[in-house]
């Protein structure tokens, strides 16, 4: 018996150790993320198909097992269909464009002043019940999403940030995504989150805050128009009732500390990224 442990042993390359690794690493990621999808309950009926299948088998079902192995073959294709919402969600996880980072353009004294505006405009909406969704854009580039607004490019102040916002102006109705220093583009519409367990309460303009940041990094600040309550949803998880002071801290967060990484730091974040978990709310 120790001769063949030993035998087994020695016939284990590094390769071998590393490809049941990623294999490992591959099947528990894959758990991981149906279990955080509406996903769980189809890959439950799944395998009971499965089962049921090889039990026809082994008991001889002829009939049954023929109709089950052609379930089957079609549900190759069916998983396609139906887990389309999971695959693409988790495709564009991967594909996620991690590095560079506008944000590090902007220097401390800058940020500063960005930051106060922000915080201005956003305290100033709140007291006047004026909605407003602001995207902050981070590694993730939000391209396609600005592309269905309008580009504007302008200097980030609390009077422009306002004067999109103003109940009846043109694109006071869409998402404000922020790039670097800049108000990239205005009047942008946000995919809505696909969370079936939130407040009943929420309206558009949080589902689509939440539903921007499961599909990428971005940070998202809400103003509810019809309670002036401020609101921040980043990792899909919406943090409601929050004041300015909280606001401009986290804005510190992002323009400040985010600045001063290095470049061993991001690659770590990087490699952080693949272990994030699911999407609470």
């Amino acid at each position: 018996m120790e001769q063949l442990l030993n035998k087994i042993v020695s016939g284990i390359g590094f390769t071998d150790i590393l490809d049941i690794l990623i294999v490992t690493f591959i099947i528990y990621k894959l758990i991981g993320f149906i279990k955080e999808t509406r996903a769980e309950q189809l890959a439950k009926g799944l395998l009971l198909l499965v089962i049921a299948t090889l039990l026809s088998k082994e008991f001889q079902l002829y009939t049954l097992h023929w109709i089950l192995s052609g379930l089957m073959t079609v549900g190759l294709i069916a998983v396609v269909v139906i887990f389309q919402p999971e695959l693409r969600r988790g495709l564009e996880y991967l594909g996620r464009s991690k590095f560079s980072n506008v944000l590090n353009e902007v220097d401390k004294e800058e940020a500063k002043y960005m930051v106060g505006q922000l915080v201005e405009a956003i305290d100033s909406m709140s007291a006047s019940r004026t909605g407003a969704l602001i995207v902050i854009e981070r590694e993730t580039a939000l391209n396609d999403i600005a592309e269905t607004g309008t580009i504007i490019d302008a200097a980030i102040s609390e009077q422009m940030i306002g004067n999109i916002f103003y109940e009846g102006a043109p694109l006071h109705d869409g998402a404000l995504i922020i790039r670097g220093d800049r108000l990239h583009a205005a009047g942008c519409v946000l995919p809505l989150t696909q969370n079936k367990n939130l407040n009943k309460e929420l309206g558009t303009r949080h589902r689509a805050g939440i539903g921007i940041t499961e599909n990428s990094d971005a940070l998202v600040i809400i103003v509810s128009e019809e309670t002036g309550i401020i609101s921040i949803a980043q990792n899909g998880k919406l943090t409601r009732f929050l004041d300015v002071k909280k606001i401009e801290k986290t804005l510190y967060n992002i323009y400040l500390e985010e600045s001063k990484r290095t470049w061993g730091e991001k690659v770590k974040s990087i490699l952080k990224g693949v272990k994030q978990g699911g999407k609470k709310c």
